[in-house]
C-alpha cells in the first residue's frame, strides 16, 4: 500500500508547494483537504502543466488549478468495484471517502512500486553538424561532447532509462561513425539502440519518414544536444490523457525590452512601461508523435518538426503543449557547453 498521507495538501498550499510534494512522492498526485481531511479536489502533474499554460503563477494557492470534482469511491465500495471505476474512467488514483467526504484510502492503479518497461520508441535526433559550437565540433558530433564525464547523448539515454524506456532510435550522419562505435546496439548501457543514416539533411520529422516501420504506439522525438530532468512518463501520460496526436514540449522564455513600450489610443498616449518584461513559449525540441501523424510526413524530403506541428494545426488536428518546467538546456552555443558543465555536477549528481 502506498503512503498517501504524504500527499495531503490543504487549499492554500501554493502551486509551487505542490509541484515538490508530487515530484518528491514518486506517486504524481496530490489530494486537497480542509483540516479535517475532507475532500476539496484532487491536482496531478497535468493539471498543474495546464494551469502554467494558462499563466497561473506558481505562488498561486493550489485551490485555481485543482480538480473539484473528481470521481471518487465510498466506504461501501469493494476493491474490485474500486478497480472497475479506474479501468472504466482509465485513472491512476481513486480516492475513497466516507459518508461525510472525509478521505480515508486512495487506491492506486498500479501498485507495484517496481518500474516497468515501457515499450515506446525514443527516436534521439543526433545528426546535426553543430556548426555553431566550432571549434568543438570539428572532429566529433555535438551530441557526443563530453559534458560532466559523459558524452550527452548517454545522459539523455540515462534520463529516458529512469523512466522504464529502454528502445531507441538515433538519427545520425555527420560523424556517425563516432556514435555508432561508442553505443552499438546499447546493450552495454542496458537499452535496445538501432540506427537511422541520414544521406543528406532531412529535418527533426524528415528524418522519421526513414524508419523502416511505421510504430504502433506514441513515440518521442528529442533534439540530440539537450540536457533536461523532464519526467519523461508524466510527458507521455499528458500526451495520452489530452488524446492529441502530438505534443510539443514548451519552455517558457522571458526577456525585457530595452525600451519604454508606449500604448496608445489614436494620437493619444495612454500609457508608458519602462523596460517591461516579456514572457512567451518556445519550443523545446522533445515532443510526442502517435502513430497516425506519419501519414503527415513526406518520403525522402526535408521536413522539420514545426512544419508538421503547422500543418497538424492548419487541419485542426489535436495537437498539445507541454509546459517544462524541470530543467532544460538547449547546447547550441560554446557559452550554453560552459554552462551545461557547470551545471552538470548539481543536476546529474
Amino acid at each position: 500500500m502506498k503512503h498517501w498521507r504524504s500527499i495531503l495538501v490543504n487549499e492554500n498550499t501554493t502551486l509551487v508547494e505542490t509541484m515538490k510534494i508530487i515530484d518528491d512522492s514518486s506517486l504524481q498526485f496530490a489530494v486537497v483537504v480542509d483540516a479535517i481531511n475532507n475532500l476539496l479536489g484532487t491536482v496531478t502533474d497535468g493539471d498543474i502543466r495546464r494551469g502554467i499554460l494558462r499563466g497561473e503563477g506558481l505562488d498561486v494557492p493550489i485551490n485555481q488549478v485543482m480538480n473539484s470534482s473528481p470521481i471518487t469511491a465510498s466506504i461501501e465500495n469493494t476493491y474490485s468495484d474500486c478497480l472497475r471505476l479506474l479501468k472504466k474512467h482509465k485513472l491512476k488514483q481513486l480516492p475513497i471517502v466516507d459518508m461525510d467526504n472525509q478521505i480515508i484510502d486512495i487506491i492506486f492503479a498500479d501498485e507495484d512500486p517496481i518500474t516497468k518497461e515501457n515499450k515506446n520508441t525514443v527516436i534521439l535526433m543526433a545528426g546535426g553538424l553543430g556548426t555553431r559550437l566550432r571549434p568543438l565540433t570539428e572532429n566529433i558530433p555535438k551530441p557526443m561532447l563530453n559534458v560532466g564525464n559523459k558524452p550527452i547523448l548517454e545522459t539523455i539515454i540515462e534520463g529516458f532509462k529512469r523512466y522504464g524506456f529502454i528502445n531507441f532510435i538515433l538519427s545520425v550522419n555527420y560523424k556517425k561513425e563516432i556514435i555508432q562505435d561508442y553505443f552499438q546496439d546499447g546493450s552495454a548501457f542496458g537499452v535496445s539502440i538501432s540506427y537511422i543514416e541520414e544521406d543528406k539533411r532531412m529535418g527533426t520529422a524528415g528524418a522519421l519518414s526513414l524508419m523502416k516501420e511505421k510504430p504502433t504506439s506514441p513515440i518521442f522525438v528529442m533534439n540530440g544536444d539537450l540536457l533536461t530532468q523532464v519526467n519523461f512518463e508524466q510527458l507521455l501520460h499528458f500526451h495520452e490523457d489530452t488524446n492529441a496526436l502530438a505534443t510539443m514540449c514548451v519552455r517558457e522564455y522571458e526577456y525585457q525590452i530595452p525600451y519604454g513600450v508606449i500604448e496608445t489610443d489614436g494620437q493619444q498616449l495612454v500609457s508608458i512601461k519602462e523596460k517591461p518584461m516579456q514572457r512567451s513559449f518556445v519550443n523545446a525540441g522533445i515532443y510526442v508523435l502517435s502513430p497516425e501523424v506519419f501519414d503527415y510526413i513526406p518520403q525522402d524530403k526535408f521536413y522539420d518538426m514545426p512544419d508538421l506541428f503547422k500543418q497538424l494545426m492548419d487541419e485542426q488536428k489535436n495537437v498539445s503543449a507541454f509546459p517544462v518546467r524541470e530543467y532544460w538546456l538547449d547546447i547550441g552555443r560554446v557559452d550554453d557547453f560552459e554552462k551545461a558543465n557547470h551545471d552538470y555536477e548539481e543536476q546529474y549528481k
